[in-house]
């Protein structure tokens, strides 16, 4: 569960440590932008919501900087640890030193920390529970598939990818939204990896924006199939040249030209050929790559003459 400082924080979008100026600075932009005087209808409970949720957690934290002044003019570390804690235990500092620090520094202000939190104020407490609700979020993923090529996959690439998000105008319609992204495809990624752009996904009013979420789909190849990181290539041998003697050659996915001669063997069905550090890219260790296994398929004569059969029966009879 995330502790109301750090929801605070999220709620003007400042980070840890900022300033009293900043704090200003910040609450006065989200007072102007959700004051509900300047939402319509529709919008206009959200609007006051979130205005009453931003003005808490601007004077919670401004109160959190005006009590650590006080607290060092009284130079108590352990009071100020105290009372710089937020909830139940900051109250119970408050009770014990406000005495002190008074008689120590009268001239010093600081506003009550849990004024929201006081019995009296049932609907700021309402309206920061729902809005730090809300806060944390998010509306579901826009999912995409990222089509991609072998090459692509092997090489590496940037990709331009177009989608159509929703996106919450100032007056809190939603509208469809044409996007442009690039993408950069590192060589080795796999069928099912995943390329998350943050906030990218459609907006929906009280929400976190979406992640739009691309899916690596691989595209069919005429030559490779790919197996893990090794590919796969089929090739068709004539029967008389796997008895005889082949070869033939074929390029790489990237672009390389490869020559496989088969001389002095004889290929059986089922044959395959491995060429190590031929295949694609190994994503997770640099410079390292899958093996090439080449199958060749033995291509048999659907028919053959009498004259034929009685030739190769008189080569093949002693062959064992």
């Amino acid at each position: 569960m995330v502790n109301p400082p750090e929801l605070y924080h999220r709620i003007l979008d400042v980070p840890r440590g900022t300033s009293s100026q900043g704090l200003r600075a910040a609450y006065k932009g989200l007072a102007r932008k959700w004051h509900p005087d300047k939402h319509p209808p529709a919008s206009k409970p959200e609007a006051e919501a979130r205005f009453k949720a931003i003005t808490e957690a601007y004077e919670a934290l401004l109160d959190q900087q005006e009590n650590r002044a006080v607290f060092g003019a009284c130079n108590d570390d352990r009071a100020a640890e105290m009372f710089g804690t937020f909830g139940a235990g900051a109250r119970m500092a408050r009770s014990r030193s406000d005495d002190f620090c008074m008689r120590s520094a009268p001239a010093t202000p600081a506003r009550e920390f849990t004024k929201v939190y006081s019995s009296g104020n049932t609907g700021g407490r309402r309206a920061f529970a729902e809005f730090s609700s809300s806060i944390m979020r998010k509306a579901p993923p826009l999912e995409r598939a990222l089509e991609c090529t072998l090459e692509e996959l092997c090489r590496g690439c940037k990709k331009q990818v177009k989608f159509t998000r929703d996106v919450v105008t100032k007056n809190g319609s939603i509208v469809k939204k044409e996007v442009t992204q690039a993408i950069m495809v590192n060589p080795g990624w796999r069928k099912g990896h995943k390329v998350t752009l943050d906030g990218m996904g459609d907006e929906r009013p009280g929400c976190l924006p979406a992640d739009a979420v691309f899916t690596v789909a691989e595209k069919k190849h005429s030559t490779f199939k790919r197996v893990g990181d090794d590919l796969v290539l089929k090739a068709k041998v004539p029967l008389v040249s796997a008895l005889t003697g082949w070869s033939f050659s074929f390029r790489l996915l990237s672009g390389k030209k490869v020559s496989c001669s088969f001389d002095d063997e004889v290929i059986c069905p089922g044959y395959e050929k491995v060429i190590k550090g031929e295949g694609m890219p190994i994503a997770e260790q640099r410079g390292a790559r899958g093996d090439l296994r080449v199958k060749l398929e033995i291509v048999f004569p659907e028919q053959l003459t009498d004259e034929q059969r009685a030739g190769l029966a008189q080569i093949l009879k002693d062959c064992t």
